[in-house]
């Protein structure tokens, strides 16, 4: 259990970890609110720990209860990180101790670094992300979306007419937006570097409703798609939060999909093709295959999926077509 100074505290915090992975694909985080209003932790361990009160120490053992200070916590309880937090000593965990006579007990750890809005306890930053750096031939809204769903779902994406190469994203809520923020912000995509930031705009209005330069429209609704994948906990659970990298993970791809065929599929769509290809064993009940892709650079790859992610693979006799999903993969390398 972890107490938290405000409610609203702990709101932000179960709605921005709840369902997350600690590790990659494992791990995942279930939060839920506990009974008890508060907690009583008598000392501050591997167990149990009150960050209000530092002195509650394993040294602290058997001496009772803590007199009063005149001038607070000793100066050697905290350190100065250099980026204005100040880190209270805690547990050093067993497995580094090392069974040295001279490793301390207690070591000092930075305190986690977090948005402002979360620290000063200040308003939620909007819901949507204002995206200029478009390459105006090749992106539409369809790939903007193709893009950005990765980090949460999105409900609208509108191009700017008065702003060439310039578009609003609606997003699920603030916490897409900011993970959109920290992981697409400078990416480099068609020759063209993104700037990804929080807009003012509390919704996206279709209004000003124009034809791209590849013929479709500058404003498009998606809060009905199914190629969303945050619309439930469980659904959002199994997606891998990445920043961009020069491997894909692809999967829901028929039994029949071959290198040749991927190949292909970025030959005609005029996107660089990749350098190494790797399947996965498919269970024998699978309807479907996975696996990985990866190009020369990491700015090959984030086109590679912009362009094809949710691409239709239709089978011969087959009746419905298969949705291709791309995302990046925890791989560096193949």
């Amino acid at each position: 259990m972890v107490e938290f100074e405000t409610v609203h505290s702990a709101q932000k915090a179960k709605a921005a970890l709840n369902g997350a992975d600690i590790y990659a694909g494992c791990c995942t985080l279930k939060i839920e609110y506990a009974r008890p209003t508060r907690l009583n932790v008598i000392r501050n361990d591997n167990d149990s720990w009150d960050y209000s009160k530092p002195y509650l120490s394993r040294r602290d053992r058997g001496k009772g209860r803590q007199r009063q200070a005149i001038l607070g916590d000793h100066p050697s309880s905290y350190r100065y990180d250099g980026y204005g937090n100040h880190g209270p000593l805690l547990p050093l965990p067993n497995r580094y101790r090392m069974g040295s006579r001279d490793t301390p007990e207690l070591v000092s750890y930075p305190l986690p670094q977090t948005s402002s809005s979360y620290i000063h306890g200040g308003p939620p930053i909007g819901s949507v992300a204002m995206v200029s750096g478009l390459h105006q031939e090749k992106m539409n809204c369809s790939r903007v979306f193709n893009l950005f769903c990765l980090y949460g779902n999105i409900e609208k994406v509108k191009f700017m007419k008065t702003i060439p190469g310039t578009a609003l994203v609606e997003m699920g809520d603030e916490y897409a937006v900011e993970r959109a923020v920290t992981h697409l912000n400078n990416v480099k995509v068609f020759g063209k570097r993104l700037n990804v930031c929080v807009s003012k705009q509390h919704s996206v209005v279709p209004s000003q409703i124009f034809e791209l330069e590849d013929g479709t429209s500058s404003y498009k609704d998606f809060a009905m798609s199914k190629n969303n994948r945050f619309t439930s906990a469980g659904q959002a659970s199994k997606n891998i939060i990445q920043p961009p990298s020069c491997v894909l993970h692809y999967y829901n791809v028929p039994l029949c999909m071959e290198e040749s065929i991927f190949q292909k599929l970025c030959e005609d769509h005029q996107v660089p093709k990749f350098i190494k290809y790797k399947v996965f064993d498919a269970k024998p009940s699978s309807k479907t295959l996975s696996g990985l892709l990866e190009w020369e650079t990491k700015t090959e790859a984030v086109e590679a999926l912009t362009v094809l992610n949710h691409y239709q693979i239709r089978v011969p006799n087959g009746s419905n077509p298969y949705t291709l999903k791309l995302c990046f993969s925890t791989s560096s390398h193949l």
